[in-house]
């Protein structure tokens, strides 16, 4: 028995001695911690410049990788973009741990932005219902450039006030980052249960809002370069870029959805179309279009082939050309992408921090009140509360945001830091407000939030109680075997 007592009291002895060293714990050891771990991973890495190794890099894309299919599956069960997860992982490799140096992404951006570009607007117009976006191209025009207007105008007189830049260096960043991403939001509105109606509308206004931010921003970079802004060059520009675009678009999108019905299920038949696609951004380039207007009308013909064939009466085969593989390339893409804008932030100063937080609430406030005096009663509780919540700023405000420094325009570095923060902001804010709008369960669960009055229904009464299935938790939509493919 005292053998067991004796047990006892030593192992109290010894709990009381860890006590005491938990207490005496000097906190200064975690950050002792966190750099013997960065001088670990810096020495695996045996990084002689900007890049590390062959081998560490391909670890951070499979981690990449892993992340992205964690976060997609996440977002499929909550409705919580993986946008935010992918760009705080480009954070750690790069400015936490060193593995991928500024210069570095700096170097790769023109390639990187163009093919991210260009696969993810295909992509937009591959998914495009162009019965719907004809229905509602009023209402995404008009919420492009209204929303763009007021942005732009906000960040204007917030970076000439608050920062102290000079006029056209302030609407340069507003222009940057005056519109949502089509790269998020054709993203997040596969997986909310509201209309068909207001996808294309949302899907179309952010790619709208892309083209104008590409389009007015090469301008005003040259418009700062020389100390002037002429407005008869943008009206030029975007008419030209316009005309561009759809000429391209449409005239070698048609002839390729006939082809491509004809390929069926060739092979290369997708390569085939991804070379096309190629090929056409070369050209939108070559006659002064950035290439994202002819991407979406190309993939916006090649995803309504079934719907145009009746229309041009020719007669499509039963086996279609869809390839899996673009699935998964734009996945890559898309995922790899975010990273990419983690890989570009800096937090070298505070006030940058507090710029973009701030002023992405402020846009925010801002869409609400665009959505207001756009959206009709024609549109239920579901798709407004959706609607208003949709600013998230990605693709075209990265990309752009690393031209300046490669061009030499004063407040270069600031433009990366500044984007950075509002997009990561405006994420946030963006998740937020859908997760609010999940819970308002969408009427008439068949035809989804798009309310549509029948004959006797007056404005008033198109938000009556009749109209919401009670049924329906909440308005996000829960994954089947058809969503995961």
């Amino acid at each position: 028995m005292s053998f067991i007592v004796l047990s006892v009291l030593q192992l109290f002895r010894g709990q009381i001695d860890v006590l005491e060293t938990l207490f005496n714990f000097d906190s200064s050891s975690i950050l002792t911690k966190i750099t013997e771990l960065q001088s670990s991973i810096a020495a695996l890495s045996i990084q002689d410049g900007p890049i590390a190794s062959a081998h560490v890099i391909l670890l951070a894309a499979g981690v990449v990788i892993f992340l992205g299919v964690a976060g997609e599956a996440f977002f499929k069960k909550t409705g919580i973009p993986d946008v935010a997860f992918l760009m705080i992982l480009g954070v750690i490799i790069g400015p936490v741990f060193g593995l991928i140096q500024p210069e570095a992404v700096i170097q790769v951006v023109p390639y990187f932005a163009a093919l991210a570009l260009i696969i993810i607007m295909f992509d937009g117009g591959l998914n495009l219902d162009i019965k719907h976006v004809i229905r509602t191209a009023h209402f995404s025009v008009t919420l492009a450039i209204l929303g763009f207007i007021l942005s732009v105008a906000i960040i204007t007189f917030a970076a000439h006030f608050a920062l102290g830049w000079l006029w056209l260096e302030s609407i340069l960043l507003g222009s940057i980052v005056g519109g949502s991403s089509s790269a998020i939001v054709f993203g997040l509105v596969r997986n909310i249960k509201i209309s068909e109606e207001t996808k294309s509308m949302l899907s179309f206004e952010s790619a709208l809002t892309d083209i104008l931010a590409t389009i007015i921003a090469f301008i005003l970079f040259e418009a700062v370069l020389v100390g002037h802004f002429d407005l008869q060059t943008l009206e030029e520009t975007l008419g030209r870029a316009v005309v561009v675009g759809l000429v391209l678009g449409f005239g070698v999108g048609i002839p390729w959805m006939y082809v491509s019905t004809k390929l069926g299920n060739a092979q290369h038949a997708y390569m085939l179309t991804l070379g096309v696609l190629f090929v056409l951004f070369f050209l939108a380039n070559s006659f002064g279009e950035s290439g994202a207007l002819t991407a979406l009308v190309f993939g916006l013909m090649i995803g309504n082939k079934r719907h145009l064939s009746k229309i041009l009466r020719f007669k499509l085969p039963k086996i279609e050309m869809d390839d899996p593989t673009h699935n998964q390339l734009t996945f890559l893409v898309r995922s790899f992408f975010f990273v990419f804008v983690g890989l570009m932030a800096s937090f070298g100063q505070v006030e940058y921090l507090i710029f973009g937080v701030l002023i992405t609430i402020v846009i925010y406030f801002g869409r609400m009140f665009v959505g207001k005096i756009t959206l009709t009663k024609k549109f239920s509780l579901l798709d407004k509360a959706v609607t208003n919540a949709m600013i998230p700023r990605g693709l075209a405000a990265a990309v752009l945001a690393t031209y300046p420094i490669t061009m030499g325009i004063s407040n270069a570095e600031a433009y990366p830091q500044l984007v950075f923060f509002i997009i990561l902001s405006s994420v946030i804010i963006t998740t937020i407000g859908l997760g609010k709008s999940k819970k308002i369960p969408p009427p008439e669960s068949v035809e989804g939030g798009f309310v549509k009055p029948t004959e006797g229904d007056s404005d008033e009464g198109i938000f009556t109680d009749d109209h919401i299935d009670k049924s329906v938790g909440g308005g996000f939509v829960k994954p089947t075997e058809d969503s995961q493919k």
